[in-house]
């Protein structure tokens, strides 16, 4: 019986599949005991939908994907992380986000693994890349751990921030992305201190220069009232105002919003910003950035995102075409039109189309991610990610 505190997969059993279903390993055993432990394969990743009806998807999980496979006798293909994709092309043809070639039963054990890295983080990493656009150039932070396990805490500030948040708050995630942790004051606080002036006086004091003196104004009284006595209690130091107004006193929140920025602009405060946290997904910061708001702490709907169903599927096998129902046969490219971002899904030994929404030219997307199992090179930082991510967004019409 397994006696560990914590119930995750250290870092050396998921390397060693040990986290796969189990019917993958009586599959091994099978071919093996059948004589067929030599077939070669072409498998391909690839989802039919997106969840909510979402436009798009944003494929996260590659470089713990390289990570993974690293070192078996495969040949991986991928879309960079961070590329924007849709289920299927111009044609409706399923794209390939991933291809792996080789010998089946050097990576069949990996499926489950690999399908879990890159369907939670992408999910994450799409619902993130909603929120940036909806809150436009306005800041964005990542505030929902709390709301997941704690051993995804780092995977989830990455997935948050490649998506295109602006800084996370967890020290272990920060540290991961070679960042300083973004974060204003809790409730409890203020409530330990006893009272709300104290509380952002003893913030103000205490707290190195650096950290932005946003304070928290909505623990005991109304926003409006909490937040001039923050601009009158820390004066030019003030840099912000957090409203986490919860849901059952919330009432007409945009309005709250124009009250607090009102107030504080009557006063001389017009350089104070407000920041909303508490419930926010993609569409309620899009309404709350028209109403004022200047930033945005994102918690539950970024964390909890709903995850993107990959599927890992043989579509060769002993040099020929073969699928199961409902999925198409043969190795294939994806080409991209960079003009207008359309796909289209080709097999692999035809030549590059031309865009047939714009006429423009197209580029593979699929570029080698492992040879033999080694990397074919070094792979992008979070900020390259985070600003491909963001190059995209600005070309999407949709």
């Amino acid at each position: 019986m397994d006696t560990r505190k914590f119930h995750t997969a250290t870092e050396e059993e998921i390397q060693k599949a040990e986290t796969s279903d189990v019917y993958f390993e009586r599959t091994k055993e099978i071919l093996e005991k059948e004589g067929l432990s030599n077939i070669h394969v072409t498998a391909e990743i690839t989802t039919g939908s997106l969840p909510k009806n979402w436009e798009y998807g944003i494929l996260a999980g590659v470089e713990e994907a390289a990570h993974l496979l690293e070192g078996l006798n495969i040949r991986v293909r991928s879309f960079p992380e961070g590329t924007l994709f849709r289920p299927v092309d111009s044609s409706g043809v399923r794209e390939p986000v991933m291809v792996i070639e080789g010998r089946y039963l050097d990576f069949c054990l990996y499926e489950t693994p690999l399908l879990g890295l890159l369907c939670q983080s992408s999910g994450i990493a799409t619902m993130a890349s909603r929120v940036r656009k909806a809150a436009g150039a306005k800041t964005v932070f990542s505030f929902g751990i709390r709301r997941a396990h704690p051993a995804l805490a780092p995977m989830i500030d990455r997935a948050c921030f490649i998506g295109g948040f602006d800084a996370v708050s967890s020290m272990i995630g920060a540290k991961l992305l070679g960042k300083s942790p973004t974060g204003t004051m809790p409730h409890s606080l203020i409530i330990a201190i006893g009272d709300q002036v104290r509380a952002w006086k003893s913030f103000d004091k205490y707290m190195p220069k650096e950290v932005p003196r946003i304070a928290l104004v909505d623990t005991y009284c109304d926003e409006k009232t909490e937040a001039i006595m923050a601009a009158e209690a820390l004066g030019k130091s003030l840099y912000g105002v957090r409203l986490d107004t919860p849901s059952s006193r919330r009432g007409n929140f945009p309005e709250i919003i124009r009250e607090v920025r009102w107030e504080l602009d009557s006063r001389g405060f017009k350089d104070v910003k407000i920041f909303v946290s508490g419930g926010l997904d993609d569409e309620s910061v899009g309404v709350l950035s028209a109403s004022g708001a200047d930033g945005f702490g994102v918690g539950t709907s970024v964390s909890n995102a709903p995850s993107i169903d990959f599927a890992m599927d043989i579509v060769e096998a002993g040099g020929k075409f073969v699928a199961k129902r409902g999925k198409l046969g043969g190795k294939k490219e994806v080409w991209r039109c960079d003009k207008c971002l359309l796909d289209h899904v080709l097999l692999e030994d035809v030549s590059s189309p031309s865009c047939s929404n714009c006429r423009g030219k197209t580029r593979p997307l699929l570029v080698r991610l492992l040879e033999s199992g080694r990397p074919t090179g070094p792979l992008p930082t979070s900020d390259k990610i985070r600003e491909h991510v963001i190059h995209q967004l600005g070309k999407l019409t949709i």
